[in-house]
């Protein structure tokens, strides 16, 4: 696996859990308390740096082998949880992910809510969300990282592609204030979990000891194969017609 394909990877996969908490951030900033939600995502941050200075030298003590079993095998775990509720979304039987209605409703719940200051925290609700949602999909990108990052011996880029999604996110957060609905994040989402079973598939074979023909150069095979197994997946689901479904509305972080 290249450099590039390595960044391009991380990139896409941290896109879109970078989408989702903005959006819970703008939702409480703009609606709340700005300073407490600033607060609470800088401490969500924090938290994700320890869990990376801890785990990340861990990684690396693992043996190759061992350490992309254990890695392919997650990367299938995440990789067909995103892939089913994609396919489920684009057949129609799974409620399409709307960041507009998350926003409403997230922004709905922030105005229900008491206002409680504690230390040094005006607004303890504010806080609080942030930093869940934060910590919640943040945890997904330091997975994404440590897992490929180390199984490749190169976690500083995998770093950086992380980075780089979140900055993007962010800046273009700062420039629209509102939650960035033109993202085609149910497209993200399957092209990721195309990529994430792939390499599952990929990684957690070498760890068990078989060899792929033409060794990395088998992901340019793979990958289409379970891209074309997936929208034949999509094809046979639509037809077999879906009940009508509202968009996907969500209340609290985390929510898929």
């Amino acid at each position: 696996m290249s450099g590039s394909a390595l960044f391009l990877a991380v990139l896409l996969a941290c896109l879109v859990e970078a989408v989702e908490a903005l959006t819970i951030i703008l939702a409480v900033g703009t609606t709340r308390d700005w300073r407490s939600t600033v607060i609470g995502m800088f401490a969500g941050l924090a938290l994700l740096a320890a869990v990376v200075a801890v785990l990340g030298p861990a990684v690396r003590l693992i043996p190759l082998s061992d350490l992309r079993l254990f890695v392919g095998g997650l990367l299938l775990i995440f990789g067909l949880q995103w892939l089913r509720k994609a396919v489920l979304r684009a057949s129609g039987h799974k409620a399409m992910h709307d960041e507009e209605q998350i926003f409403r409703t997230s922004v709905e719940a922030a105005r229900q809510a008491s206002a409680e200051a504690r230390a040094f925290v005006p607004d303890w609700y504010s806080f609080t969300l942030s930093f869940k949602g934060v910590v919640l999909e943040g945890l997904e990108v330091v997975f994404i990282v440590l897992t490929f990052g180390s199984n490749q011996g190169n976690i500083p880029l995998a770093a950086l592609a992380a980075l780089v999604a979140v900055l993007l996110v962010v800046a273009a957060g700062v420039v629209v204030r509102a939650p960035l609905a033109r993202v085609p994040e149910n497209t993200l989402k399957f092209v990721v979990g195309v990529m994430l079973t792939s390499f599952g598939m990929f990684w957690g074979s070498e760890g068990a000891g078989a060899r792929w023909p033409h060794s990395d150069a088998s992901l340019l095979a793979i990958v289409p194969a379970v891209a074309v197994f997936a929208a034949v997946l999509v094809v046979v689901f639509g037809r077999n017609g879906a009940p009508d479904l509202p968009t996907a509305s969500r209340t609290s972080a985390g929510a898929a």
